[in-house]
């Protein structure tokens, strides 16, 4: 059995050919300090490092090919492997014997610089290790294990590097020997989720069952002992702090704070969070656990009922990167981190595969095209960590709650998790598009391309043809040559309002409950057309988000809008929209790479300035008739520093 898609979709393979021409070779730069570049810290944080990245360095100092000491955070050693991640994606679509030669190069040094044992941490094996495994709140040797079991599938299905695969048996074997309810093994869990995902990918690999059993030990154990932390702190005789700050956090911050089991809010990291709720549900349906496959379900309903912001980002302030509590989603003190709607989407794929719900894509697509894609400027190169939904560059620049808020997207970043994971995420794309849910295949995202099951007994190809998000229309081709019927299933998005379907000649079809078209695919060619509704649409939030109260967020299809001042002049906040005032879309293909530009009839305060004095009483403010101008918020912050809002005041 055998699955392949290729896209040919014109926005999407631009976003592809970005991450092979520009991503790909500068994050590589990047990583050796062959850069001349300005590192920032993502927010006014002294101790986080930016003078360099030395990842790649501290390989080969850990390999014993340099000399020097470690630099750089305790978990520098992801940024390599999630480039090599990314790099297997693109490989794997576009065969490069210059970067499969620097990739297996790579491969090389971190195969030098594993240990005999199995291990993998260059940080410990060069400055601290006499403290493996000894403060696992703060160390993240499981975190970047994980990351690095997950680039090694990649890397083995793109090239079949038999290297790559004996290293990562190597190290998720060590790690089983290591951890577990047996005596003499660690019985505790990573502070930072990961490990879990990259057990089931090497597992669905190798099918080799310890790798499943020890990925479901960590999240049944995780939050069964909340002192574990302290109490390994307690024995650790080198007390300085790895990552300083952690341990003022709670324990819901790491997800300790009740077993799994019973968990029903997000709460934490977000980032944390959502990599376990990605595993958790790999694991219940892997081992066919309803009670998990509940907890998934509980943990999803709060997230997208009272913790998500409409732009698909995650985490509603800046200490602890956190979910905060139940319609909390401040515009402008949030973080929305790009890695945290990465998670989510990673966390949608896996409920649909557990139950193809048409939700989870509609959740997937709108963090897809909304807060991931804005995590990178339109040249590749400049990067944010935060996605904030509100930005003022004054406020940013002087307000030192705000400093994480930044109105352009640095270079490189001194925690550079976000670049290299969204670098895997768009070179891997193609695995979104048509989701295997047991003996469903559910057409997921509109993205033209092809799509090729095969196994025994034939073939089974589906083929979408569409320009979508620029018109709704989407044409998909079954063709079924299996000895055997074929269920596909249609993702209809909840937010089309009158999608016309039809199949054939049949004309209009009902769609399911659940947001999916469920069709029966005999023999043979069977052609379904979908028109969705891609009217401009006003949103506005549920009364409890108090920020947001009068406010209105506009749309089309799965792209969030926005004002920047560029194109609105300052004081965004004085903008009002006019309620059942006209609003049109227009096609720029000269603006921003080729956007759709919504103008929509509004008001702005007249009566601004120093001069009118600080407060007013019993005063009529003045107004002036304005045309609003948006365009798609993860094209926002590529026209230099200035002002940006998605929640409009509506008039």
């Amino acid at each position: 059995m055998t699955t392949q898609t290729k896209i040919t979709d014109a926005f999407w393979c631009r976003y592809k050919e970005l991450v092979r021409k520009e991503m790909i070779p500068y994050q590589w730069n990047v990583l050796n300090d062959a850069c001349d570049i300005t590192i920032e810290r993502e927010r006014n944080d002294s101790s986080i490092p930016n003078l360099k990245s030395h990842a790649i360095e501290n390989f080969k100092i850990a390999a014993g090919r340099s000399e020097g000491e470690h630099y750089g955070w305790v978990f520098q050693d992801s940024d390599v492997y999630k480039w090599l991640e990314a790099v297997a994606y693109s490989l794997k679509n576009y065969p490069d014997k210059n970067l499969k030669k620097i990739a297996d190069e790579v491969v090389d040094l971190i195969n030098d610089a594993q240990e005999e044992s199995g291990y993998l941490n260059t940080y410990f094996t060069i400055k601290e290790p006499k403290r493996k495994y000894k403060c696992l709140r703060e160390s993240h040797e499981l975190y970047c294990a994980g990351h690095f079991l997950e680039a090694a599938v990649a890397y083995y299905n793109a090239t079949k590097s038999e290297k790559v695969l004996k290293i990562a048996t190597k190290l998720a074997d060590h790690i089983d020997n290591t951890f577990g309810p047996e005596d003499g093994k660690i019985r505790g869990v990573d502070g930072h989720e990961e490990i879990e995902i990259g057990l089931m990918k090497l597992y669905h690999l190798t099918k080799e069952e310890r790798y499943l059993r020890l990925a479901e030990y960590f999240i049944s154990i995780r939050g069964t002992d909340p002192d574990f932390f302290e109490k390994q702190e307690e024995k650790d005789e080198a007390k300085n702090p790895i990552i300083g700050g952690l341990k003022a956090f709670p324990k819901s911050y790491f997800q300790m704070h009740m077993p799994v089991s019973l968990q029903d809010t997000a709460e934490g990291h977000a980032v944390r969070l959502v990599y376990m709720c990605t595993a958790l549900a790999d694991i219940a349906k892997a081992t066919n656990n309803k009670d998990l496959i509940n907890v998934c379900k509980r943990i999803w309903r709060n997230i997208v009922d009272k913790r998500m912001y409409i732009t698909g980002g995650i985490g509603s302030t800046v200490i602890g990167e956190s979910f905060t509590l139940d319609y909390d989603l401040p515009n402008d003190t949030m973080y929305c981190e790009t890695c945290a709607s990465i998670g989510l989407i990673f966390f949608a794929k896996k409920m649909l595969e557990l139950d193809p719900e048409g939700e989870y894509g509609d959740v997937m697509e709108r963090a897809l095209y909304n807060t991931a894609l804005s995590g990178m400027a339109l040249d590749g190169k400049h990067f944010f960590y935060v996605n904030p939904l509100e930005v003022d560059p004054k406020k940013s620049k002087s307000d030192p709650t705000k400093s994480h808020v930044k109105p352009v997207r640095p270079q490189w970043l001194g925690c550079a998790c976000c670049p290299p994971n969204l670098a895997r995420l768009i070179a891997s794309v193609e695995d979104y598009v048509v989701v295997k849910c047991d003996d469903r295949f559910i057409v997921n995202l509109f993205i033209e391309s092809e799509f090729v099951y095969a196994d025994e007994t034939g073939n089974l190809k589906i083929k979408i043809d569409t320009d979508y998000p620029k018109t709704g229309n989407v044409t998909i081709t079954i063709d079924n040559s299996l000895k055997r019927e074929a269920k596909v299933g249609i993702r209809v998005p909840g937010w089309s309002e009158s999608t016309k379907v039809s199949i054939g000649q049949i004309g209009y079809v009902p769609v399911e409950e659940n947001g999916v078209l469920e069709l029966v695919a005999t023999k043979g060619e069977t052609k379904v057309s979908l028109g969705l509704d891609m009217e401009p649409k006003k949103w506005h939030a549920n009364p409890l988000v108090s920020e947001d109260i009068h406010k209105v967020c506009i749309t089309r299809g799965p792209q969030v809008y926005c004002v920047e001042g560029v194109d609105n002049g300052d004081n965004l906040h004085c903008i009002s929209l006019i309620k059942g005032g006209k609003i049109s879309y227009e096609r720029n293909e000269n603006l921003l790479n080729g956007v759709g530009v919504i103008e929509a009839e509004g008001v702005k305060y007249s009566d601004t300035g120093s001069s009118n004095g600080l407060y007013y009483k019993n005063g009529e403010l003045n107004f002036e008739n304005r045309t609003v101008k948006m365009i798609p918020y993860y094209a926002w912050a590529n026209r230099g520093s200035n002002e940006m809002r998605v929640w409009i005041f509506e008039k």
